[in-house]
């Protein structure tokens, strides 16, 4: 099981502060995602454990009460006294802030907890938290609350100090059972899909280890178990379950340079956009980095090495370029690693400088070694056939993108009597609205603020772009309109101080056909603007539904619940409009239900998880039929809160 694990190795930074006070800085936000968030700091504990060798399972139950359990079976945190403070170790780790074993190298190789918050936070922000560690043949417990300490309510005090229950086991391990206070988040209801995503790619990434997930609330407990001997591979082979591969078995590489390990899959698609998944230590690098850089490099440095070996590039030809490379790609490269340095609070990108060479070194020697075997040669000439072909097409995408991008300049593209411009010139407070049909983008012209308001009707159906390739998308009046109204460019030219509107926001009908115009420009947008997502620009308008009103009461209700609530508020003999779509109401009635600040009701389009993602635009804008009834049937909720950030 390795060396000694005891209380001194859990080193002591600052002492637990503040964090009731202003969550925010710990939890990024008191919404959903933080509430999630505490669940993620003990799951990362655990997993911690499994990634290092000390143990091979996580279940995680959610109970009727509200509560939430984390248990694993690794080694069971230290219980004897910490030598500097003078109580366990069980108990430092859940009150102080900056704790943990995870400050230097000797217990732990590498850790998604990184900053020792984790546990003391979940219990600072919990009503109550109990421990169970199983250990030496018995179980020890502790317990904290939150309660009222000189007038002000003060989370994770502990209730009593670490007991031995005298209850013998045989397991190993560490529960962890808590439950968020509603004083401090907004709604404290763990939304068990959003677990389960999670769950089953740390799944995926650790091979071998087993995650499950019962859900006893409600009348009928759901549960899950996620559990896969092939790791990355079957990762892989997930993400391209709606795809048509270009070769049956994954490319698997494996391999470490100084104190970095990684891993990569991939395998290749008829698909024509790039879909690289990268991870540290567990934690998903959506904002890519060093190490992601690393790869492709070092795969463009075999593939052409390849190619000039088996004779599909001669001495006159000029190397392939990465891009080349990327076209129709799936690949998750998972690194392990110590001292990590993710660029801004949101640890989405890598900025370690060791980890781009590292793993360069590691994907030149490993595939090409993977190449160099005269079974891969079928995998090599597909890869490349796919990449020579994606070389013509680069050029011809090239002077597509020239033509539609017209130096980044509105005023340069012929847009007349297509966007309707605001009279800002600052770009921030500007906003943009993609409208569907000429009949509601004349209402919303005469609705708008023409200050900070600009409105772009759509005149047919955009392409799309998850079937056609980029030359083939771009050639779309509609999406060149909408690439030349934004002015930041489109994939590795997207230029975010070219933007012209730091609010997109998709305004279209409730019914199939502006569902369907809804998921097209977002499909768009995740394929060859994604930092226009990631940036938090792109905003879905959301229309009434119903308008309920009595002489000069007037209500208005977004959804079917909101309707009875309208009801009850405007009283008996009230008359009741059903809105078919926006050019059904005035332009007075469309400003202050959609488009006034003040009173609208916006809904930001986030990336949550990339693969994730990934998996659900192909699924639904893709080829393949069955999976997507499926899909639709198992998923009919599309309104769950966890989807959405309102504005």
């Amino acid at each position: 099981m390795g060396k000694s694990y005891d209380a001194k190795d859990i080193k002591v930074l600052e002492g637990l502060d503040a964090v009731r006070l202003r969550p925010g800085m710990y939890i990024g936000t008191t919404g959903i995602k933080g509430l999630h968030h505490i669940l993620w700091e003990i799951v990362d504990n655990s997993m911690d454990e499994v990634t290092n060798g000390y143990g091979d399972s996580i279940d995680i139950v959610l109970y009727d009460d509200g509560s939430v359990s984390v248990e694993d079976n690794g080694r069971g945190i230290p219980v004897d006294i910490h030598p500097q403070l003078g109580v366990s170790a069980v108990e430092v780790v859940f009150t102080q802030l900056h704790a943990g074993g995870k400050f230097d190298n000797e217990n732990y190789s590498h850790s998604g907890g990184l900053h020792g918050v984790g546990a003391s936070v979940t219990n600072a922000l919990s009503e109550w938290l109990t421990v169970e560690v199983y250990k030496n043949g018995t179980t020890y417990k502790m317990e904290f609350e939150s309660k009222e300490v000189g007038g002000k309510i003060k989370g994770g005090v502990p209730k009593n100090p670490l007991v031995d229950t005298g209850k013998k086991t045989d397991k190993h391990g560490t529960k962890v059972r808590f439950k968020p206070d509603a004083r401090i988040f907004e709604s404290v209801n763990f939304d068990y899909y959003t677990i389960k995503r999670r769950i089953k790619e740390l799944a995926f990434l650790n091979k071998g280890a087993k995650i499950t997930l019962s859900d006893m609330r409600g009348e009928e407990p759901l549960s899950c178990k996620f559990h896969y001997e092939g790791g990355l591979v079957d990762f892989v082979l997930d993400l391209n379950d709606t795809k048509i591969p270009c070769f049956k078995k994954p490319i698997f590489i494996t391999g470490s340079e100084g104190n970095i390990d990684a891993e990569l899959a991939l395998q290749y698609t008829d698909g024509y956009t790039e879909n690289v998944f990268s991870y540290v230590n567990n934690i998903p690098t959506t904002e890519g980095g060093t190490h992601e850089t690393g790869f492709k490099s070092g795969l463009t440095k075999v593939m052409n090495d390849v190619a000039r070996r088996i004779g599909i590039l001669k001495d006159k030809n000029e190397n392939l370029k990465g891009d080349d490379f990327l076209e129709g790609i799936t690949a998750v490269l998972s690194v392990k690693m110590q001292n990590v340095q993710f660029e801004g609070q949101t640890k989405t990108k890598l900025g370690n400088p060791e980890a781009r060479l590292a793993i360069e070194h590691i994907v030149t020697n490993e595939l090409g070694k993977f190449f160099e075997a005269p079974s891969s040669k079928s995998t090599a000439e597909a890869i490349l056939k796919k990449a020579v072909l994606a070389a013509k097409v680069r050029e011809e995408a090239r002077k597509a993108k020239e033509i539609t991008r017209q130096k980044n300049s509105i005023e340069n593209f012929n847009l007349v009597g297509k966007l309707s411009n605001c009279t800002g010139r600052r770009a921030e407070d500007n906003e943009l609205y993609i409208v569907e049909g000429d009949s509601a983008g004349g209402t919303c012209k005469q609705a708008r603020n023409r200050h900070y308001q600009a409105i772009l009707p759509l005149r047919g159906k955009p392409l799309n772009a998850e079937k056609k390739r980029i030359d083939q998308v771009l050639e779309n009046v509609e999406i060149r309109t909408i690439i030349s109204a934004l002015g930041c460019g489109i994939g590795d030219d997207y230029c975010e101080e070219d933007l012209n509107f730091h609010k997109v926001i998709i305004l279209s009908d409730a019914d199939q056909d502006g569902g369907h115009i809804r998921a097209i420009l977002l499909t768009f947008f995740f394929r060859y603007m994604k930092e226009l997502i990631t940036g938090g620009h792109v905003f879905i308008g959301m229309p009434p539904l119903y308008k309920v009103y009595k002489k000069d009461i007037v209500e208005y209700a977004y959804n079917d619940a909101e309707l009875d609530k309208a009801k009850e508020k405007v009283g008996r003999g009230f008359d009741l409009q059903r809105y078919k779509g926006l050019g059904e109401m005035n332009s007075e009635q469309l400003w202050e239900t959609t488009m006034d600040p003040k009173r609208r009701t916006l809904i930001q389009v986030s990336i949550e998880d990339a693969a994730e993602a990934e998996r659900l635009v192909s699924v639904l804008m893709g080829d393949a039929i069955e999976q997507r009834k499926a899909f639709i049937i198992e998923n009919a909720n599309f309104n769950r809160e966890d989807n959405f950030k309102v504005e």
